[in-house]
């Protein structure tokens, strides 16, 4: 007989969509004891993203106890077990792919789903607020031995005096912390990040994105991308290159691509920021011409450019979900993903948990390399950060 688990799982949004987090948490059926905890600060998402990506994560701490065990969810997310059930049907495209992601971390006949109310779903909650206040607060999540502060909790709820009388003997083990994951969470998927070569616009620092001209490489971008080809083909570690569609990053992915062998995958959701009457403007310019809009914008992820561009927040919502999908298509492996600045700054400040004002306080070259690791618990951990020793 398979080992069963059990995953409660729960994710919240502080303004649907706004500042959003997940919990999740693995639990032995027959103690109840708590045996992995995961949790994250995913920035700015609604309430029903936040859900699904809990139980992703839950699905992949329990593979990574144990990946043939049978597992029975409980959430108190009504749209998530019935879409999960296969009773309702999934339309909303940013659930799409997290619901198929969850799909495949294990058969479908060993995952089954319940609907339990919100109060039996506390462990699960605590954790998503943990981490929203975490990312609220700059700070990334950390576990910490959760037996111990449910027993706490309960003590207290209960007017227990020697609710601490267990000693560290009693508590379950802490889960590891970000960043120092256990040795049994397999191959993590890492996503190696190229910002593309330069084009005429960037040495001009001018704003460049998904509503302008689509620029192709210049020829010095072409000279980067050809000596990152180079540099890559040494390392050897690269199983697949995806691509932003914009002329600059296929232009970039095709040719290192073609140094190692590999077909190119585009993926619209890696595109660069749409600036809308921006486009083409160096920074002084658009001060010059919209300042009260560029203000606003400075001073909050969900405003927008000026004439329907699309605001830091709209970035994030949909950089995570192509994120996800990558992760899902190619987990336990090397990818290249050829993109712009503000999704690779997207992917940075979402592994780490940091707040959306902290794209302002990262720079990246053109052809610069960064790159994200991801675990099967939930955990990312950042490798690299606008590397350009290749181009030297």
């Amino acid at each position: 007989m398979p080992r069963e688990l059990i995953v409660e799982a729960d994710g919240g949004s502080r303004g649907n969509p706004g500042p959003a987090g997940y919990g999740a948490v693995v639990l032995d059926p027959a103690s109840g004891e708590a045996l992995a905890e995961a949790a994250e600060y995913i920035g700015t998402a609604t309430n029903n993203v936040a859900e699904y990506k809990g139980l992703l994560a839950g699905l992949r701490a329990a593979k990574a106890l144990d990946p043939e065990a049978s597992v029975h969810v409980r959430m108190d997310s009504k749209l998530v077990v019935e879409q999960m059930s296969g009773r309702w049907q999934i339309k909303h495209p940013d659930m799409k792919p997290l619901a198929a992601a969850a799909a495949a971390v294990f058969p479908p006949d060993r995952v089954s789903y319940e609907w339990i109310p919100r109060a039996r779903n506390k462990h699960a909650d605590r954790l998503a607020n943990e981490a929203m206040d975490a990312g609220r607060d700059g700070r990334q999540w950390e576990p910490r031995d959760s037996r111990a502060a449910l027993d706490a909790a309960d003590a207290r709820a209960a007017g227990a005096a020697d609710a601490e009388a267990a000693g560290p003997a009693d508590a379950a083990p802490a889960a590891p912390p970000a960043g120092w994951a256990a040795p049994d969470l397999g191959v993590p998927a890492t996503l190696v990040l190229l910002r593309h070569g330069e084009t005429a616009l960037t040495p001009q620092k001018r704003f460049s994105g998904s509503g302008g001209t689509d620029p192709e490489l210049s020829a010095a971008g072409r000279r980067q991308a050809e000596a990152t080809a180079a540099a890559l083909a040494e390392r050897g570690t690269v199983q697949a290159v995806v691509s932003s569609p914009l002329r600059r990053c296929r232009e970039t992915a095709e040719t290192i691509a073609d140094r190692l062998g590999l077909d190119v995958r585009v993926e619209e959701g890696l595109r660069e920021t749409d600036f809308g009457a921006w486009e083409g403007l160096t920074f002084a310019e658009v001060r010059e011409r919209y300042r009260d809009d560029l203000d606003a914008w400075l001073g909050s992820a969900k405003a927008a450019p000026t004439g329907g561009g699309e605001s830091f927040a709209a970035v994030a919502r949909r950089v995570a979900v192509a994120r996800d999908k990558l992760l899902a298509r190619y987990a336990g492996k090397t990818v290249l993903v050829v993109t712009h600045v503000t999704p690779i700054k997207t992917l940075v400040r979402l592994a780490l948990g940091a707040p959306p004002d902290s794209l302002f306080r990262m720079e990246l070259s053109a052809a610069s390399l960064s790159a994200v690791a991801y675990y099967a618990d939930g955990n990312a951990s950042v490798r690299l950060f606008n590397e350009t020793s290749h181009l030297r």
